[in-house]
């Protein structure tokens, strides 16, 4: 028995030093992971790396890493010269397999998503747009919600409008819902589907040129492309996918 119980201990012993060693691995691997990650995809800051499974040492030894979360930072959306942070944006990489000198990998798939709540949309609005949620029916079909008071969407804009008709603005509101589309990859395309008419010619196309606008998302992987968006009771979702993502350092 007592030799029993020293075998144990020993096994013990020798399996607390492999998982220390294990989590000493792993640690120094996600840093590394980083600066690669950040270098090979032209992002402005390091991320933060997770690689999932254990043991970490028997994956390497295989070369090949099951899952890999990071989370990034310094995502942008700006529109008009006003910039927002990203939030909540995470990639996952999946079946990365490393090369035989471990300089490099591959992921064969990656998948990112990040979230922009409805006040930061506001902040990257045109001036004196706000942006908000449209309800469930019409958020089901990507819309959202854009109101501002008229003279400040026009003023924000550096439209003027002839003095007989100042008074018929005056006080008005425009309530719109506008459409969210993903183009390039890279870009968010906000359009009104209606526009309330306005008693002064010329005028409707105007309002119209200054709730079109599109939000430029700066600071995703570059093998990360948008192809999905969705309208939520807290801001815009949004994902995409990449394969076979090369980590080169």
């Amino acid at each position: 028995m007592r030799a029993l119980r020293i075998v144990l201990i020993i096994a013990v012993v020798l399996g607390g030093l492999f998982v220390a060693a294990d989590r000493l691995a792993v640690a120094l691997a996600e840093d590394e992971a980083a600066e690669k990650i950040r270098s090979s995809q032209a992002l402005t800051s390091s991320p933060e790396v997770s690689i999932k499974g254990f043991p970490f040492l028997t994956q390497v030894a295989s070369k090949q890493l099951d899952e890999v979360d990071v989370g990034l930072t310094g995502v942008t959306a700006s529109a008009g010269g006003h910039s927002v942070q990203v939030a909540e944006v995470e990639a996952e990489l999946r079946d990365v397999r490393i090369d035989g000198s471990f300089s490099s990998a591959t992921a064969d798939r990656v998948t990112g998503s990040a979230r922009i709540s409805y006040a930061d949309l506001t902040e990257a609005a045109p001036k004196g747009a706000k942006v908000g949620y449209a309800g469930a029916d019409r958020a089901g079909k990507g819309q959202v919600k854009v109101t501002g008071p008229l003279t400040d969407l026009l003023e924000g804009a550096g439209i003027g409008v002839p003095g007989p008709f100042a008074d018929l603005l005056e006080g008005r509101t425009i309530t719109t819902y506008s459409t969210v589309v993903l183009s390039g990859g890279d870009t968010v395309r906000l359009r009104a589907d209606g526009l309330p008419r306005l008693p002064v010619p010329g005028l409707d196309a105007k309002v119209r040129q200054v709730l079109d606008y599109d939000l430029k998302i700066d600071g995703l992987p570059s093998s990360i492309k948008l192809d999905k968006i969705t309208a939520t009771q807290g801001g815009l979702e949004f994902s995409g996918t990449g394969t076979d993502v090369s980590l080169a350092g």
